[in-house]
């Protein structure tokens, strides 16, 4: 449950929105230690918030609708990273540390990430781990953001979020149709 809601809470928060905010106000108010902390901070707490409501599933759902929770998960992970989202910079960014805690919690706390970590607390049964993980994931993916900072726009951003897009839709259609019993 740890490695596999690490794994795809990196990948879902790859190239997002939280990602490039935080990339964009490192390069705009420099690598402060207070806003890696917000950010793994609101990484934090999201994860948890998805994995609490993953375990209050988990004990209502049939098994098969557990699977299909985690494809529809990734299929939406999938969706959301090729949505082409229109990130508004700020041109005078806040240096409120709560203020940017407050815009990463809205914009994660129904990303696809977090739905992925609900998924998984829901299907594994764990969801300490899962949001453990998870959390660790998705903070990995804004401490990218916040080193690489205006060096974020340099990298292939686009052919990125293609091949992850297509990882996740690819894993969310085998393991949908594994659990309908179409292949085995």
């Amino acid at each position: 449950a740890f490695f596999l809601a690490l794994l795809l809470a990196a990948l879902a928060s790859f190239c997002r929105r939280d990602q490039l905010l935080v990339a964009h106000l490192s390069a705009r108010l420099g690598q402060s230690g207070g806003l890696l902390a917000v950010a793994w901070l609101a990484a934090c707490m999201t994860a948890g918030i998805a994995a609490f409501a993953g375990s209050a599933l988990a004990s209502i759902m049939p098994g098969p609708a557990k699977q299909m929770l985690v494809a529809f998960a990734l299929l939406l992970g999938a969706a959301e990273t090729l949505w082409p989202w229109k990130v508004r910079r700020p041109k005078e960014p806040t240096r409120s540390l709560f203020a940017i805690f407050i815009v990463l919690m809205a914009q994660q706390i129904g990303d696809g990430a977090r739905f992925l970590i609900l998924a998984l607390a829901v299907v594994l049964a764990n969801p300490v781990l899962a949001g453990i993980g998870g959390a660790m994931g998705s903070g990995a993916a804004l401490t990218m953001g916040w080193m690489l900072g205006g060096d974020m726009d340099k990298l292939p951003l686009r052919a990125i979020r293609y091949v992850l897009a297509a990882a996740m839709a690819l894993a969310g259609i085998v393991i949908g149709l594994s659990a309908r019993g179409i292949i085995g």
